[in-house]
């Protein structure tokens, strides 16, 4: 019958192409309050900083701070250090842009402070303003 080879063909069509779905990502891991402050500490020293102003690529850089967070009881890899940082910096200038404007109320974001003193003199962090030339 007409239906039986209609489902014969599309039996031999789907299995010559299979459908795998993608592994499913991890979801990520939790970070509490002391390991993001170790983060914040780490990625805070003068040298990571020196190194991560030094070089576009700094993906060694976050291997080290990975290791610095392991040294300390942390089990974080590189990626997972690099997206926190990412966030945490993300998170800071949103802040700042928002207390930047005139009349808005005072924002602030979790450990303020503490990326005020890494990222409060950093050129990439300063709104840009422009110049009549």
């Amino acid at each position: 019958s007409p239906s039986c080879l209609l489902s014969q063909a599309w039996s031999a069509l789907s299995a010559s192409f299979q459908v795998t779905m993608p592994p499913r990502a991890r979801r990520a891991p939790v970070w509490h309050n002391t390991k993001l402050l170790d983060l914040i500490a780490v990625w805070g020293e003068e040298a990571v900083q020196s190194q991560l102003r030094s070089s576009q690529r700094n993906f060694d850089t976050f291997g080290q701070i990975s290791r610095a967070m392991i040294e300390r009881g942390h089990d974080r890899d590189a990626m997972q250090c690099r997206i926190k940082v990412k966030e945490l910096r993300s998170a800071y200038r949103k802040a700042r842009e928002a207390n930047n404007r005139s009349g808005a109320p005072p924002k602030t974001c979790r450990f303020y402070k503490e990326l005020d003193a890494i990222l409060g003199g950093d050129p990439t962090t300063v709104l840009s303003t422009t110049l009549d030339t």
